[in-house]
Parts: C-alpha cells; structure tokens; sequence
C-alpha cells in the first residue's frame, strides 16, 4: 500500500472531459450530484486596443480535482464526531458508524471535497480507491484519464518525479492544509491568488456531467 498517497495533475493536458468524473461516479456508484472528483475551469481575458488595432488575451485551462488527502486535513480537525479519520497511510476517509451528517467536514475543507449523500444521511468522499491500491491498481480516475493529465503514487516520490509545482489560480492557499496534489501549471495558468479570470464552482453541476 502506498504511504502518503497524491494526486499529480497536468493542467497543460487536461482537456476538461470529465471521464475521470464518470470513471469515480461509475466505480462508487455515487447518487446524482454526489461527486468526489470534479472539473473545475478558468478563464478570463479581455480586448485590447492599441491605436486602431483590437486584439484578446482571453484564456482558459482546467483543473481534475478531489480529496487530496491533506498532511492538515481541516475535515478531520472539523469533525466533532471522528467520523473523519486519516488512517496509517495517509488517506483521509469517513466511518460511516460515526458520521451524523453534519456538514461539518464540508464546510471545513477549502476543496468542497466531502459530499453528502442523501440517500445514507452522511457524508461521503474520495478514499483514493483503497481497494484498488491494495490490488496494486490505479484509482478509477487516473486510468480514465484519455490524455494522461493524471498519475499517482507517494507524495515524495511524486515530488521527485514531477517537481514541487506551485499551486495556480483558481486554487485555494496550499499553507490552509498542505494538500498531496502536485500541480503541472498550464501554459496560460495564473499564479494562485489571481483576480484575472473567473471559475465554475468546485462542485460541479451534475447536470453538466
């Protein structure tokens, strides 16, 4: 099993298809607009004019997005129940026989990562596919992924393999939660904090999906 497991994202090769979105939907056979792994976008850009010249800057790129099983998880600190734990490897899951379904946990994480589930009254989230881990196999999302904008594996070893990248717009501060999520900047990325474009929500909307 891996120990501290992370997500690497490619912006540059995301293309916003969202067939890592089905991928987890289809494996956890999630309720509608239940959603651990989203799309979100990024796109802004105006026109410019230089003497009697009109030209854009308009740009936009996109971001997969989950639980990113955080070294500070602020879920788990939030949780007044311990229904939300971080076991000995590093993922962040739920024990559905303690949550209450408070919201809590949702309110408390900058990524919208737990989701609710209707159906059961409690939360419920990315658990990294655990139990394809344990067979040796990928998540559902990373090998969904047709453009290979996502890989896998120990937060370090990640780091090694990819670099420590710095987070873009639209993406929450990483010093709230120190998340294990490596992301490849786009070409047209902004640097985190930007005002520069504008973003869908980080809980998509499932009709879209």
């Amino acid at each position: 099993m891996i120990k501290n497991p992370a997500f690497y994202v490619n912006s540059e090769l995301c293309t916003g298809c969202k067939c890592c979105v089905i991928a987890c939907k289809d494996k956890h056979d999630l309720l509608d607009g239940v959603m651990w792994r989203r799309v979100i976008e990024y796109s802004g850009g105006e026109w410019l004019v230089t003497g009697n010249v009109f030209e854009q800057n308009v740009f936009a790129y996109y971001i997969s997005i989950s639980c990113n099983h955080c070294e500070n998880p602020l879920c788990v600190k939030g949780c007044p129940t311990k229904a939300m734990q971080k076991d000995e490897n590093g993922i962040v899951w739920v024990d559905q026989n303690r949550c209450v379904g408070c919201h809590y946990c949702e309110w408390n994480c900058p990524y919208g990562a737990p989701q609710y589930n209707e159906e059961l009254g409690r939360m419920s989230k990315c658990d990294f596919c655990r139990d394809n881990l344990a067979k040796d196999e990928p998540p559902a999302c990373v090998a969904a992924c047709p453009s290979r904008a996502l890989d896998f594996g120990g937060y370090e070893e990640l780091q090694k393999k990819y670099g420590k990248h710095a987070t873009i717009a639209p993406l929450p501060r990483p010093e709230m939660t120190t998340p294990h999520l490596i992301v490849e900047p786009n070409r047209h990325s902004k640097p985190q904090g930007s005002m520069a474009g504008t973003r869908g929500q980080l809980v998509s909307n499932p009709e879209e999906i």
